[in-house]
């Protein structure tokens, strides 16, 4: 496949937008036989950091094409959206379609995290304590739940960044660097690439299905309700 320029991530800025317009930068066949859409900017969320991907539809403007997108990774800054299109015989008009103007549109159901996302920490707890620890950070975090409070997600230089979070940044944000940090109600900042509501509140529940400690690091498996 030829080089091409980094995906622009739209979410980054409005992470509650759904739908938006790109131009078609590709369209090929990878190794293991999926299809996939690189574009020059994306609304899709790339699976990542706990975050499962997004899904949906990318559609041909003034066309019927319609790709179905059922996965979407990042490799090198390159965003794929891998799928299928609903009619295979139109397939040739995406191979032929770079340069086009094309629709993107994400499930919104799915990308309320209908799935089991995780976050992980370094650490350990210890094997005894696991259920306790379950039952805690439940408690904790529905109780956040029930106060809300407003979401803000914004790209700040490395020093500004660390005293939104806190005073310090972790390890794998360098110095120098402009990340972006994600700020829920008055609580500190925390760098993060993900997209999220706009208020604590619409969450509504989480619960805490399972907790896994592996090799220093510690992994809390969750679902929500919205």
């Amino acid at each position: 496949m030829e080089l091409t320029k980094p995906t622009k991530l739209e979410f980054y800025d409005q992470m509650l937008k759904l739908q938006s317009k790109a131009i078609l930068v590709h369209y090929f066949k990878g190794d293991d036989g999926r299809k996939a859409l690189i574009l020059d900017n994306t609304i899709f969320h790339p699976q990542g950091g706990g975050q499962p991907s997004d899904t949906g539809f990318i559609c041909v403007t003034d066309s019927n094409v319609r790709f179905c997108v059922q996965d979407v990774r990042s490799k090198d800054g390159v965003v794929f959206h891998y799928g299928v299109a609903e009619d295979s015989s139109m397939e040739n008009e995406l191979e032929q379609g770079k340069g086009k103007e094309v629709i993107l549109q994400v499930d919104e159901s799915r990308r309320r995290l209908n799935s089991r996302p995780f976050v992980e920490y370094k650490g350990t707890v210890p094997l005894n304590e696991l259920q306790n620890k379950q039952r805690e950070i439940e408690i904790e975090v529905n109780a956040l739940i029930s106060e809300g409070g407003k979401v803000y997600a914004t790209v700040l230089p490395y020093q500004e960044a660390a005293e939104l979070c806190g005073g310090s940044l972790p390890d794998y944000i360098h110095p120098g660097s402009n990340p972006r940090i994600i700020k829920l109600g008055d609580n500190p900042g925390c760098p993060c690439g993900g997209t999220h509501v706009s208020d604590i509140s619409e969450i509504l529940s989480m619960k805490v299905s399972k907790i896994r400690t592996k090799k220093g690091m510690t992994k809390v498996f969750y679902t929500i309700g919205t």
